[in-house]
This record gives C-alpha cells, structure tokens and sequence, in this order.
C-alpha cells in the first residue's frame, strides 16, 4: 500500500504539469518484471508526452519529484519522450526530462532534458517496456510504442557493460547480473530482468562463474548484504562476459 501510494504521488506530478500534453505513463525494470526489491530497486518509469515541454514546467517537474522522492528508499529513473519517438524510433533518442540527476540537488537552473538531449539507454528502456512493461496511465502499451531494430537494442545493453572490467570491483551486483542479462538475450533473445539474467547464468555459465552469480543474487534479492569475491575473479569473470557476449553478437550478426 506505501509502494502504490508512492507511485500515485509520482503519477499525480505528471498529471498536474503535463495535462493535455500527458498521453501516458509506463513501469519498466525490476517492478514491471516482477523482481522488485522494496529495500533496493529503483521505480522505473516512462512518460509518453504529445509535444515539447517549456523548461519552467520541467522545472516545477523537477521540484516536485524531489519532494516526492526525498527519504525514499527506492529512487526514481524516469525520463519523458514526445510519443513521436516511440512510434518513429530514433537512435539515440531524444527525450525531454530525465529524473534523477546529482545536479538536481545543487543547481536550481538545471535540467536533464530537452533539445540536443539524446539517450541510447533509451532503446533498452522502450524495449523492455514494450515487451514487459505495465501501463499505469493511458493507451495500452502495443498499441502506443512500436517494437524497435534488434540492433538497438543490444547496442543499448552493450552500453551497460562496456565497462564491467573496471566497473565490477565497485559494484559487483550491476555489473554480474546486467552480464548476465545481456549474455541471456544474445543467447536466447529474452529481454529480462537482472535478477531472470542471473538465474539463468546460475544454470549456464561455467561453475567457476557460479559462486559469483549466487552471491550477487543474494544480496539482489535482500538476502545477504555483501559478495565474498577476490577483485582479481571478479574482473576475470568480466572479462569472460563480455568476451562471450561479443562472441554471440558477431555470430548473431552473420545470420
């Protein structure tokens, strides 16, 4: 019920500034998918607008959503899209307002969003939303988004992992699971959640790997709080990731 009350504060925010601009609003992530951890994960969402959005309205968004937000445990990732670019997609997509931002804390003049804005990340969001999303507001979601180029997508999730070697020491759990993740989807072409890319790893990846996964799940899923992993295997599986992601991709490509 606090969860549900949350969210309605967020939706109201949109519906107050946007009005007639607002044509939807949409979960993605570890909530839509039905792996969402109440101590951890974030709220994910996608607002669907008809056109541009004057900066003093994204201001008061933007004022809003951190009296909202403030004490929360479980922030907001959100970004708004002129529905034009779920129907004729763009890589990188523009986009008009993305909520949370560390700037948003210290300079009042600033905002994430709006001309010459664009995000590749925004493949993998619209993807997921249009094959796992929930709509909470407006059209239903096949019938506003368009499914994007495969292409888009992987080099959206690639984005994530790029960087796992390094990465991975500092935050093993993004970084195991979101491998995982990408792994999962070149090999059998499912969009999943950290948590669904990591179970499959538990079940596919060599046992070396294994012990690695577990422990990230289980801090995931708010089982344990931390992984017991020396930084050099760390890396190592890292490394072997993204070499058997980039192996999958090529072959993916010659088909």
């Amino acid at each position: 019920m606090e969860l549900q009350n949350y969210i309605d504060q967020i939706n109201d925010v949109f519906k107050e500034e946007l009005k007639g601009n607002l044509v939807g609003i949409y979960l993605h992530g570890s909530l839509a998918m039905g792996c969402f951890n109440p101590k951890r994960s974030d709220i994910d969402l996608m607002v669907i607008c008809n056109g541009g959005i004057l900066n003093v309205t994204k201001r008061r968004i933007i004022e809003k959503l951190l009296k909202v937000t403030k004490g929360k445990r479980n922030p907001l990732e959100m970004s708004i899209i002129q529905e034009r670019y779920v129907k004729d997609f763009v890589y990188p997509t523009p986009f008009e307002l993305h909520y949370f931002h560390p700037a948003y804390l210290t300079d009042e003049n600033y905002i994430c969003g709006g001309e010459g804005f664009k995000d590749p990340d925004l493949a993998g969001h619209i993807t997921v939303t249009y094959n796992r999303g929930v709509k909470l507001l407006g059209p239903e979601i096949q019938e506003l988004f368009r499914p994007i180029s495969k292409r888009y997508y992987i080099e959206s999730i690639f984005n994530d992992i790029e960087g796992a070697p390094v990465g991975i020491t500092e935050n093993p759990v993004y970084f195991s699971l979101n491998l995982c993740r990408v792994l999962y989807y070149l090999a059998e072409g499912k969009v999943a959640s950290k948590k669904e890319g990591g179970e499959w790893g538990g079940l596919h990846l060599p046992s070396e790997y294994q012990m690695i996964v577990e422990q990230c799940l289980d801090v995931y899923n708010g089982n344990s709080n931390d992984i017991y992993i020396d930084h050099a295997e760390l890396i190592r599986f890292a490394e072997f990731m993204l070499r058997e992601c980039s192996r999958l991709h090529k072959a993916n490509d010659t088909l």
